[in-house]
């Protein structure tokens, strides 16, 4: 802790029951996991990008612009990031995300760099 500082860095994380818990299903079957939206976020997380990554999440900005969506970067991340936990709650080794991953992890072991998925 930096000098003069009264408080603690430290973040209040949920326990391991919470992070293992699977979501409940909604009305509709799906799942209720939204992203949050607007609001005051109090938790952060620093993620590095590459160029041409961050070229596509403003490009998928300006088009959610067009089709009558405004989001800022941050709400699009949330919101993508809120759709693929979802997916890897409900279908687990068989989601988009695990998929991605498990690939990414194979082709790393192999020696390759393409992206299979």
């Amino acid at each position: 802790m930096a000098a003069g500082r009264g408080r603690s860095r430290r973040v209040s994380l949920p326990g391991v029951a919470e992070l293992l818990r699977p979501a409940a299903p909604g009305p509709d079957g799906g799942d209720q996991r939204r992203a949050s939206g607007r609001e005051k976020h109090t938790q952060k997380i620093t993620v590095y990008l590459s160029a041409e990554e961050l070229l596509d999440l403003e490009r998928a900005r300006l088009a959610l612009l067009r089709y009558g969506a405004a989001a800022d970067r941050g709400r699009i991340v949330r919101e993508a990031i809120a759709v693929l936990l979802a997916d890897l709650d409900a279908r687990g080794q068989d989601s988009l995300l695990a998929r991605r991953i498990a690939s990414a992890d194979r082709q790393q072991h192999n020696g390759t760099s393409e992206s299979a998925v």
